[in-house]
């Protein structure tokens, strides 16, 4: 038995990171607002691709899809925040963004199986930034 959305890699993923960020934030050296923050937007994933997943309509289950992202998103930033601050290595954080981009990567192809396909992919943000380098130095 079980829920539909629990036979879901991407959110077999998601309790993975969950599970594996509690262990990091635990082991943070310093106390910050980014130990918390992680926790919730880990959480955050896993949430929102188990109600996504519940929603009959294509644009609902997309919006959760989409959120679930956003969060794995600002994870991901917070990985980056606690090394910034020193809180741990860099080094301790790569299973953490290898685990993310994974999850991103599924929900890219889930959205795009819905038709809401929702950020260009990462080498055109580098030819747009490119761009503007070459614009500003004109």
């Amino acid at each position: 038995m079980g829920f539909h959305h629990e036979k879901l890699t991407v959110y077999q993923r998601a309790l993975e990171f969950a599970t594996w960020s509690q262990d990091l934030i635990e082991s943070a050296t310093k106390k910050t607002s980014t130990r918390d923050h992680l926790e919730r937007s880990g959480d955050s994933v896993a949430l929102n691709i188990a109600e996504g997943n519940g929603k009959f309509s294509r644009k609902d289950r997309a919006r959760f899809f989409q959120i679930a992202h956003g969060s794995a998103l600002e994870a991901a930033a917070c990985l980056d925040l606690l090394v910034a601050r020193h809180c741990c290595a860099a080094d301790a954080i790569v299973k953490g963004k290898t685990i993310l981009e994974e999850i991103v990567r599924m929900l890219f192809v889930m959205l795009d199986q819905l038709g809401c396909r929702i950020a260009e992919d990462s080498a055109e943000y580098g030819e747009i930034a490119d761009e503007k380098e070459e614009v500003e130095e004109d």
